[in-house]
Formats: C-alpha cells, sequence, structure tokens
C-alpha cells in the first residue's frame, strides 16, 4: 500500500506541473491505501508467472490492475467515497478506468512484482 502511495503522491506531483503549480502540489485519498495494498495479491499470480515474458506479465497485471480499479472504484463510487473520476477523459470506461493509463499499470505491475519478489526473497 504505501509503495503505491509513494507513486501517486510523485505522479499527482509532477502532474501539477500541467497545472503550472510551482508548489508540485500531490494529491491522494486514504482509500488508495488499501486499494494500493491489494497488490499484495499479485505475489501468487507473479510465481505463477516465472519464465513467462514481459509483455506478457505485464498485461496480466495491467488487467488485474483495471478490473480492481473498476471493482473498487464502483463500490466507493456507489458511496459517493470514490477518489478519482476519469469521466472528462478520453478512453474511460464509466470514469472508473481510463485505459490512456495502460503503460503506466504495466509498468507499475511489473515494478509490483519485483517489489514482492525482492520482498519474498528477504524472507
Amino acid at each position: 500500500g504505501l509503495a503505491g502511495w509513494c507513486m501517486e503522491v510523485l505522479w499527482t506531483g509532477l502532474g501539477s506541473i500541467v497545472s503550472r503549480d510551482p508548489k508540485l502540489t500531490c494529491r491522494t485519498s486514504v482509500w488508495m491505501f488499501p486499494i494500493y495494498g491489494m497488490a499484495a495479491f499479485l505475489s501468487p499470480i507473479s510465481k505463477r508467472m516465472t519464465g513467462k515474458k514481459t509483455i506478457y506479465r505485464g498485461g496480466m497485471y495491467t488487467l488485474l490492475i483495471f478490473a480492481t480499479e473498476y471493482a473498487t472504484g464502483a463500490v466507493l463510487k456507489k458511496f459517493h467515497r470514490c477518489p478519482w473520476d476519469y469521466s472528462r477523459q478520453p478512453a474511460n470506461i464509466h470514469g472508473l478506468i481510463n485505459l490512456c493509463y495502460t503503460p503506466l499499470w504495466f509498468g507499475a505491475g511489473l515494478f509490483f512484482e519485483k517489489l514482492l519478489s525482492w520482498e519474498s526473497e528477504e524472507k
């Protein structure tokens, strides 16, 4: 959860360059911590994909991340708690996922794979 939170803080902080915010203000939500923490469930999936090509592993992680983002976003949206809304962005699905982020989630999935494999090696 903490790794995801840090990635989001960095992403939204750098994204504030677009709005010309010289403070590079970042934004996140406490709801994101358990959502990013769900990346821990990638560990057993990652072990099953050992030896597979990077494009396959990254693609699977991207699909799983999009599914998680959609499902958790739908639940949070039902209670008016969803901290993201992609409805004004191109290639969005119900405002809950943005397909333009595919390369970012691809990279994030591979990052979490490395982080989780490194963590399990230390044990």
